[in-house]
């Protein structure tokens, strides 16, 4: 359970002090800056690698384990998350999210200075270890921070994050690639981070809080397992190896007994990582899938579309950030928009089927594009699923909330965080595994050599280098895998419209009525 700011009894002069709400109110909204920057580090990260990922393939090579720099990152988030989460129950808040900070930064100084794929894959999982702990932890501080009935004055500010890390991490992104070099696009986090561990070290104060809580290690242990297992049979399946391979075989094996072995642990542990009871409710297993497919289609998308403006349409790496922003303007507005008139209104249903079907008609538009698409038709596309996208974008969490009790809350939002990094995980892995496979057969269909074909490596400068007929042919390879996989993308997003038709509304529960007589908190002391 999250921590909550503890209060002393009203009898005590200095909790009736005048100045004690006016300080304490102050030390909350400057520490919440500092939360929120912190996770403003975790959500730029991808956007800003998306934008980045063509150069970097041109430098370090290995197309074929492109999907593994953004997957490995998003498996480790997925597979850490619910540790973090127990690891801050049972040591503390503070020193566990400072932690996860240093883990990250780690991770990010490594990524910048790897001089190969694998490196690169190798450090972007610790990466990845570090921000699991950013988003839970911060989640677990703004409950710790902020009473329920307060918690509406901040949102304000994480809608500010959200703007700043959907529409500038493309545009840093391209600006640091194009001016920097793509390693800035990890060195960037060190400054930042730095400057959100000495605030935090100087405004975050809780009190020493210690749970019984067990971790469910077996349970996180047998969950990484079904994930890895999952994304290892998509990414190699079909490319590196034979579908009916003894490799992948056997990784689906695995997959099944390893899900079979976490479902059972979860019935036996003290703390499970994810109660089976809560999925009792019809809706949050609904919301669940609903936060796949918003995994699934935003991480896909931002992961490989810049790839064919670099590639196909000759954008630079700073022109395609910018280019980006037909897709993230709608993401934002559309987000803001379903945030004011759920609150208002209480009824949310609407929203997810309209963006469900949004998110699938961008997805086919963006599937029939080719060498000859403009970028203003492409831009047009890319609104259409962004606001799709925004329309559902926050349904997920805002549904599994309103479904379970207040003791579940915790978890619920936990699960709706993880299934979304599990579908960003899933759709990175099988749209790189069908994207580079697509890539190779036209080459081949082309008659084109591998290793002239290989030259490329989705780099501008390599392709014009090229001789105009192994050009014309990587292009149309290159078109002809975006088709295949943002076309495979909305075929997955179907099921979400299913999911969203069959939700049931249930109204959201207004503001929590004022509890009588209740203890104002107290300066809390550190951690």
């Amino acid at each position: 359970m999250p921590e909550s700011i503890t209060s002393a009894p009203s009898s005590s002069a200095h909790d009736t002090s005048a100045d004690d709400p006016v300080d304490t109110s102050r030390r909350i909204r400057l520490t919440m800056l500092g939360v929120m920057l912190a996770m403003l580090l975790g959500m730029l990260d991808n956007m800003i690698v998306g934008t980045a990922m063509p150069t970097i393939v041109g430098e370090l090579g290995g197309l074929s384990h492109l999907s593994w720099v953004v997957t490995a990152y998003t498996l480790a988030t997925a597979a850490s998350t619910p540790v973090w989460g127990k690891l801050g129950d049972l040591y503390g808040r503070k020193g566990t999210f400072l932690t996860s900070i240093v883990v990250f930064l780690f991770g990010s100084g490594l990524s910048g200075a790897a001089q190969s794929m694998n490196q690169l894959i190798a450090f972007r999982a610790l990466q990845g270890l570090g921000a699991g702990g950013l988003a839970v932890g911060a989640f677990a501080l703004i409950g710790a921070l902020v009473s329920p009935r307060e918690r509406g004055t901040y949102q304000g500010m994480s809608a500010v994050i959200m703007a700043v890390g959907t529409v500038g991490g493309p545009l840093l992104g391209g600006f640091l690639t194009g001016h920097l070099g793509w390693r800035w696009s990890f060195y960037i986090n060190l400054p930042i981070g730095l400057i959100v561990l000495v605030w935090l070290q100087l405004m975050l104060r809780l009190p020493r809080i210690r749970t019984k809580a067990r971790i469910d290690y077996a349970g996180a242990a047998l969950l990484a397992v079904t994930i890895c297992s999952l994304i290892l049979v998509t990414t190699w399946g079909g490319t590196q190896y034979a579908w009916d391979s003894a490799e992948i075989v056997g990784l689906a094996a695995l997959t099944v007994i390893a899900l079979a072995a976490f479902l059972w642990s979860q019935t036996r542990a003290a703390e499970p990582v994810l109660p089976p009871r809560i999925f009792r409710s019809r809706n949050l297993a609904l919301s669940s899938v609903l936060a796949l497919v918003v995994g699934v289609a935003m991480f896909g998308v931002v992961s490989y579309l810049p790839m064919f403006q670099q590639t196909v349409q000759g954008a630079s790496a700073s022109n395609s950030g910018m280019l980006l922003l037909p897709l993230m303007l709608p993401i934002v507005l559309a987000a803001q928009l379903v945030g004011r008139v759920t609150t208002k209104t209480g009824k949310y249903k609407i929203f997810p089927v309209v963006g469900t079907a949004g998110i699938v008609l961008g997805l086919s538009l963006l599937s029939t594009m080719d060498t000859s698409t403009s970028r203003p038709t492409s831009s047009l596309y890319m609104a259409v699923l962004g606001t799709g996208l925004g329309l559902v974008m926050q349904m997920p969490m805002t549904i599994a909330q309103n479904s379970v009790e207040m003791k579940d809350m915790g978890v619920a939002s936990a699960s709706s965080t993880l299934f979304r990094t599990v579908g960003g995980s899933f759709g990175v892995a099988l749209f790189g595994s069908l994207f580079a496979r697509q890539v190779e057969h036209g080459m081949r269909a082309a008659h084109v050599d591998g290793a002239r074909a290989d030259s490329a490596q989705l780099d501008p400068s390599a392709l014009a280098s090229l001789p105009p007929t192994v050009k014309d042919a990587y292009l149309d390879a290159v078109a002809s895998g975006t088709h295949t996989l943002f076309l495979c993308g909305a075929l997955i997003c179907l099921v979400g419209i299913a999911a969203a038709c069959f939700i049931k509304e249930i109204p959201l529960r207004g503001k929590p009525t004022a509890a009588p007589a209740t203890p104002k908190p107290t300066a809390v002391q550190a951690s």
